[in-house]
């Protein structure tokens, strides 16, 4: 047998261009991009497959949220057909979107109570905005919830150390609803918290011109004003008496 072939019946491999290598590597990058959107766009999903039941996480939270869609599958009770209609009477069709508040409201507790690292904190409270958005971009302007949503998602912002983003969202659940008070105990409460007293005394008297006698603007407003009162009894410190000239 022959061993020997001509050159131009020998099998060549395709060299590979530099341009053509070039246009894998960026074909590769797209398609790596591709994925990390979709992995991001399912995660809500992925969060709902992995749902479990902690009878101490749905005390917490509100009565309707067992009847919700993903809870009623794993809470007992969940499934009661006349509750789940009630429900979906009273708040419409976006009962049909209410577990993702409920997975927000979920995971800002986590945050609150349960997160034992400030990464897993970070996490939950990223997880809890991305879930109360996914509410407030399908709910219709006039949702009775709407106001508490915004206000849930600020606290959240706020926990984030991102005020300025969570102030838009308190102002947006003020002008859907002017006399909604726990968007203004919010903005007060930051507002204390950084030692502006002066700024957290007006959002409460501006919520109490507008829902008066409402008991947590109330009560907020008397404890500034035992926080005033306690100012102006307090003694002022002692001042070190003068040090003796030295001799010379």
């Amino acid at each position: 047998m022959a061993l020997y072939r001509p050159a131009s019946q020998l099998q060549t491999r395709p060299t590979v261009t530099f341009a053509f290598r070039r246009r894998i590597s960026a074909t590769r990058l797209l398609w790596e991009i591709f994925a990390a959107a979709v992995l991001a766009l399912l995660a809500p999903l992925h969060a709902e497959a992995q749902l479990t039941y902690d009878p101490r996480e749905i005390y917490m939270l509100p009565v309707y949220c067992k009847y919700t869609q993903s809870f009623r599958d794993v809470v007992p009770g969940g499934n009661n057909r006349a509750e789940i209609e009630r429900w979906t009477a009273s708040m419409g069709e976006t009962f049909i979107h209410m577990h993702h508040y409920c997975l927000g409201l979920r995971a800002s507790n986590r945050a609150a109570f349960f997160s034992n690292t400030q990464q897993d904190r970070t996490h939950n409270l990223g997880v809890s905005i991305n879930e109360f958005d996914y509410v407030i971009q399908r709910a219709p302007p006039n949702f009775s919830l709407l106001p508490e949503i915004l206000t849930k998602k600020a606290e959240s912002l706020i926990r984030l150390d991102r005020a300025g983003e969570g102030m838009v969202e308190l102002k947006e659940a003020i002008r859907i609803k002017a006399d909604y008070p726990l968007a203004y105990a919010t903005m007060s409460d930051y507002y204390k918290e950084i030692g502006e007293l002066t700024k957290a005394r007006e959002w409460l008297n501006k919520g109490l011109s507008v829902a008066p006698n409402t008991k947590v603007l109330r009560q907020r407003l008397a404890a500034l004003d035992s926080l005033k009162d306690k100012e102006k009894t307090s003694p002022e410190p002692a001042r070190k008496p003068a040090a003796a000239p030295r001799p010379e």
